[in-house]
């Protein structure tokens, strides 16, 4: 081919450069069109939801598509040899299914950014966002599985030889996939959990969760695996069966709402009521507390204390945490500096005698 592509360079020089003014020519026009379309010349005015990053993203696929047409276009002007034009006919054939591909996955990544801007995710009430959120990346992944695979399987179908034994090995598929089967037993169950928690959404994306003991928020859901955002920035990697055949916490499963608990141990000798009064002043001064339960009980005694116990409500978890943390600190303080003998003690009576 080599010697084929040099013999024509000194037959007819020509050809060549019409290959290359048909290149450059057409590489003109895309960046030409590229920059009305970025300046907003042509007057297309945007979509809610849609910005200039989603768009960005079909640039590089879009680019080589529109080359490979060019190529395409022009071919028919060309006089090549059999051999050569056949070679430039496959790799075309190749980087058109490629392109392709490449600008499927481009376009579904992009439509799904958009459906979820336009959701407004970052909203403190976003059950419906978060759920939406959950199908569309879970879609976006099982599509992108597909098309790779697709895409794979034209590649090698242009090739005369993979056809063929192709159609050989059609005999033995059913034999292969019984041991394939029982040989990938785990990692099918596991891909049939991922679609599982795509459809009945047990977990969605930015879900308040309580895993192996740890308190996080759902940061990716794919086929496999759940990736946990721990409190503290640590990344928690639990296997998607775990959420399938264990139990585990979800806080935020119907609502974000949640109601907080405090455990304070006094002396018998507290003045309840006035702890009460002090922890309804507490909560109402501070807009973490979203106005539905607060309340004081005594939920246990001993021999040395008594136990009470806040209860107040928050919009989410995260102010529900503050706001436990508040109370018990301002409790805390509002017993010591009024009521210092309410404090857990310990007493001991002796035999009379001098001090």
């Amino acid at each position: 081919m080599i010697e084929s592509i040099k013999a024509i360079i000194r037959e007819d020089p020509s050809r060549v450069f019409l290959v290359l003014v048909a290149l450059l020519f057409g590489l003109l026009l895309y960046g030409i069109a590229n920059a009305l379309l970025k300046r907003g010349i042509v007057g297309i005015r945007l979509p809610k939801g849609v910005s200039t990053v989603e768009l960005g993203r079909l640039y590089a696929p879009a680019r080589v598509l529109f080359v490979l047409f060019l190529f395409v276009l022009f071919r028919q002007f060309m006089t090549l040899p059999g051999v050569i034009l056949s070679a430039a006919s496959h790799l075309l054939s190749i980087g058109f299914i490629v392109a392709s591909a490449w600008l499927a996955i481009r376009v579904i990544a992009a439509a799904g950014a958009v459906i979820v801007n336009r959701r407004e995710l970052e909203r403190s009430d976003n059950l419906e966002a978060r759920k939406l959120a959950t199908h569309l990346d879970l879609s976006r992944k099982v599509l992108n599985v597909i098309i790779v695979v697709m895409a794979v399987a034209g590649v090698l179908m242009t090739f005369d030889t993979v056809r063929q034994v192709g159609v050989s090995m059609l005999a033995s598929a059913g034999v292969a996939g019984i041991i394939l089967g029982f040989a990938a037993q785990k990692s099918i169950a596991t891909l049939v959990a991922g679609i599982q928690i795509a459809i009945t959404q047990p977990i969605r994306i930015d879900d308040v969760v309580i895993v192996e003991n740890e308190w996080g928020r759902v940061e990716e859901i794919t086929l496999t695996y759940v990736v946990v955002r721990i409190w503290d920035e640590r990344r928690l990697i639990v296997p998607v069966n775990h959420f399938i055949e264990k139990p585990f916490q979800n806080w935020t499963r119907t609502s974000a709402r949640l109601v907080g608990s405090v455990y304070i141990h006094a002396d018998y000798a507290v003045d309840i009521d006035a702890v009460r009064r002090e922890l309804e002043r507490i909560v109402a001064a501070t807009p973490l507390w979203d106005k539905r339960v607060v309340n004081l009980q005594v939920t246990g005694a001993s021999e040395k204390s008594i136990e009470l116990r806040a209860l107040v409500s928050a919009a989410n978890s995260s102010d529900t945490w503050d706001l436990r943390c508040l109370v018990r600190e301002s409790l805390l303080r509002f017993l010591q500096r009024n009521y210092p003998e309410s404090l857990p003690k310990v007493r001991f009576e002796g035999p009379p005698g001098p001090a």
